[in-house]
């Protein structure tokens, strides 16, 4: 507790010690003068509470130092009492009062009044100070209120009329103040609002709510409407309401809204747009290489089997292309996995080694391959993207090199209980890359020069599918190089070592297929060249043969003849493959409803062949497919088939 602070003044010393002794307690702060000139100065240099006065003083008398205490307004407030020994009569008592005092004390003082007398005042002094504390707590307040950019409002619980309200109401609604007092706070909503707003102000009150916040619109004095956040607090039946103008807020809201909206309607038509050009693209090469099969098993002189070779060559060199681009798209959309199996990491870089030496040969360059003995036989890896990786950096090395070498280099960097940490080394004595444009290459559609696509070919893909595939792998890519002289590429992986590898099967496309038995296949598919070289496939393998081109004619036919599968494309005029196949499966009475459909799609889009599992069907080949891969899908099905019915 703050104390209060008493001055005493008497000419006498041996008063002060009797009221000093009288007076002393714990919650006061006692200070004593017997001149009138130092208890000016004690009072100007102390907040004095309370001034016990004598009131004969040689200097200067009890009434006159009183009358200057009052003229200052830093003492004017405090609570003067006369101690006098001169007559009691009235007159003496109203010239004090009318110098500013608040009561007498008669000499000789009584112990009991006194205390009794100076404590009552002791609690006065006491109040008036929180009294004074608290109005320079309002004076701030009613600052902060008057100078705020909001608008702060007092409203009637009971009508919602607005009791008070600061100046901002003018500067974010154009109201003069005068003009909105007594007014319903609800007309400032629009229309639409005012039922909600009232709503809400009838919850504050009837829940005793101390804190509320809502969002609403406010009509303005010319008719705009703005975006408001109303803050309210109820007490003693007042609403207190904080009214900001959120409307930059909204509009970036909306503007953000717009641009996701934007953003995701532009990769929608992007994933429809990739799609339709994977289904556009790989259906025709699916046509060529399947072509190309079929051709190789007829009749063909030495020249004809070399424009085969580049006819299987461009064409999947073509598909190739497509992948990279799908490749990148599944990347940029964070849809790309990384799966990981036991494999022999040896084996699947002399794989690549194999099929890109015959490259390096046609160009007389010398292809190097060293990998260090001390790798694990098994290790975890996905072949897959692995192999992605080693030929898309292979392949450029070569491209990019007249003369030299090309070196591959697998080396183990590091053993750590059950991993190891590898580093990928791919040089060659090629055209170099800049300084200015290391930077550049691993952006899509770049290249190290302007016209390098024109003297080299290539769509500027391959670096960038590495070092994502790489970085989604947990790796790092980095290259040295000097135009003239070379480059080097190197990446470092940690690959966790397994026990078991994964063997994959070779399958030999030269060796003749088992034919199916008793077999009757329907196709649906509307691609004349697929139609055709899926009919060769299947009567090669002693298959009974229908072609439709839609869906809904592949429904006709199910209704009509008995089949022991479907091959389905998924983009068909009409009915799409998906959407037949749901009809089979909730249309169709047994057996014909549980047919066997494999899906015949040109899409490389995981979501597409995940519909096609859900729209019913059994499996999914997608294009463009070997015979062997058919072959096997086909008797997969046929061979669950057989399983469920001895099932049941």
């Amino acid at each position: 507790m703050t104390p209060v602070n008493i001055l005493i003044v008497d000419d006498r010393k041996e008063n002060i010690i009797a009221l000093e002794a009288l007076l002393n307690r714990p919650d006061i702060q006692l200070f004593a003068t017997t001149s009138p000139n130092d208890a000016l100065k004690i009072a100007w240099e102390n907040p004095i509470d309370i001034a016990l006065i004598d009131v004969q003083m040689p200097e200067m008398d009890g009434f006159e130092l009183v009358q200057m205490l009052k003229a200052n307004p830093r003492t004017k407030n405090i609570l003067i009492i006369f101690v006098t020994a001169i007559s009691k009569e009235s007159k003496y008592a109203v010239k004090g009062f009318g110098a500013g005092a608040v009561d007498y004390l008669y000499k000789p003082l009584d112990p009991y009044i006194t205390y009794a007398k100076v404590d009552a005042f002791i609690q006065l002094a006491r109040s008036q100070n929180d009294i004074r504390q608290k109005n320079n707590e309002l004076e701030d307040f009613a600052i902060v209120v008057k100078n705020s950019a909001d608008i702060i409002c007092a409203v009637d619980a009971e009508n919602f009329r607005i009791k008070s309200v600061n100046p901002a109401v003018e500067t974010i609604l154009g109201h003069k103040q005068a003009a909105v007092l007594g007014t319903s706070i609800i007309d400032l909503a629009i229309d639409t609002d005012q039922p909600v707003f009232r709503k809400k102000l009838g919850e504050i009150v009837k829940d005793n709510k101390s804190f509320a916040v809502s969002e609403l619109q406010f009509n303005t004095f010319d008719k705009h409407v703005i975006w408001v956040e109303c803050r309210a607090s109820y007490r003693n039946k007042t609403i207190f309401i904080n009214i900001s103008n959120i409307s930059p807020q909204k509009s970036y809201q909306l503007q953000l809204i717009k641009s996701k909206e934007a953003a995701e309607y532009g990769k929608k038509v992007k994933e429809t747009f990739l799609a339709n050009m994977s289904h556009e693209l790989r259906t025709p090469v699916n046509g060529i290489i399947g072509l190309s099969s079929l051709l190789r098993k007829t009749p063909l002189n030495n020249q004809q089997n070399n424009l085969l070779d580049m006819l299987e060559t461009s064409s999947r060199s073509l598909l190739g292309v497509i992948n990279d681009v799908l490749d990148i798209s599944k990347m940029e959309a964070g849809k790309l996995n990384i799966v990981r199996s036991p494999n022999n990491i040896k084996a699947i870089v002399n794989s690549v080694a194999g099929l890109l030496k015959f490259n390096a040969d046609e160009k007389d360059l010398e292809f190097i391959t060293e990998i260090d003995n001390d790798i694990p036989e098994t290790l975890m890896v996905d072949s897959l993207r692995l192999n992605q990786i080693l030929m898309n950096l292979l392949s450029n090395a070569i491209k990019f090199t007249d003369r030299g070498y090309v070196k591959l280099n697998v080396s183990v960097l590091q053993k750590s209980n059950n991993k190891v940490k590898l580093k990928f080394s791919v040089e060659d004595t090629g055209i170099g890359i800049p300084p200015a444009r290391l930077s550049k290459i691993f952006e899509s559609f770049e290249q190290a020069e302007d016209d390098t696509s024109n003297k080299y070919g290539g769509t500027g893909l391959g670096l960038a599918i590495v070092k994502r595939l790489i970085e989604l792998k947990g790796g790092e890519l980095t290259v040295s190089s000097k135009p003239g002289t070379g480059s080097i590429f190197s990446f470092v992986n940690w690959f966790a070592i397994a026990n078991h590898p994964q063997v994959p099967k070779m399958v030999k496309t030269s060796t003749k297929l088992a034919p199916f038995l008793n077999t009757s296949v329907l196709v649906a598919e509307d691609n004349l060249i697929n139609q055709f070289m899926v009919t060769k496939l299947l009567k090669d393998w002693n298959v009974k043969v229908e072609i439709v081109d839609t869906g809904d004619k592949a429904l006709e036919k199910l209704k009509e003849t008995r089949y022991d599968l479907v091959l389905m494309d998924t983009h068909m005029p009409g009915l799409s493959g998906y959407q037949t196949a749901r009809a089979i499966r909730t249309e169709f009475e047994e057996p014909m409803r549980s047919i066997p459909i494999i899906s015949l799609s040109a899409s490389a889009f995981e979501h597409e062949q995940l519909e096609a599992i859900a729209a019913g069907m059994n499996d999914v080949l997608s294009k463009p497919f070997e015979a062997h891969e058919l072959h096997a899908k086909i008797a997969k099905v046929l061979k669950d088939k057989k399983m469920a019915k001895r099932a049941v």
